[in-house]
């Protein structure tokens, strides 16, 4: 059974058109979009790394 609705993430040598792309090709289409920031500490301090992007994805019926 497939699911019905699934999280995609941009993966960081990924665009997101490519990151669409796949959910096309796996029979999703995006429902919605989620960014969160990604941070690394360094000496005690956030330093700011890159911004995780997901993409909810629906089942597209046929």
């Amino acid at each position: 059974m497939t699911k019905k609705q699934v999280w995609y993430e941009v993966e960081e040598n990924e665009t997101i058109e490519q990151c669409l792309e796949r959910m096309k090709k796996d029979g999703y289409m995006a429902f919605g979009r989620k960014e969160e920031p990604v941070f690394e500490e360094v000496n005690g301090e956030p330093i700011y790394l890159r911004q995780k992007i997901r993409f909810k994805g629906i089942l597209m019926e046929s």
